[in-house]
């Protein structure tokens, strides 16, 4: 099972879940500014309240940090090739950042 702790407006939380709807995985979502119980249950688990915080039990893992995060996705539930994955680039102002030029 899959379980992502996210903020609505984070753009790192927007990629991991852009990639796990491109894989078209199950995941539980849990938006930790909606309930002050799910943040304190993520700082719980993973130590701090950062997002976005994934957990698969299935591989026995919980992660920060979308790169790593989506890399984890594409090596075990995409083409396993996740250097060779494209950049999936999510822009909350319409703009295209410096990052995606």
């Amino acid at each position: 099972m899959l379980t992502l702790y996210f903020k609505p407006t984070c753009p790192f939380c927007a990629k991991v879940r852009a990639t796990l709807e491109e894989l078209q995985l199950e995941v539980e979502l849990k938006d930790i500014t909606a309930d002050d119980a799910i943040r304190a249950e993520l700082i719980e688990k993973g130590g701090k309240g950062q997002v976005p915080y994934l957990i698969d039990s299935e591989a026995g893992v919980a992660m920060y940090e979308s790169g790593d995060i989506i890399a984890h996705l594409q090596k075990h539930y995409g083409s396993g090739e996740a250097a060779d994955a494209p950049k999936v680039k999510v822009h909350t102002t319409g703009q295209t950042c410096e990052s995606c030029e």
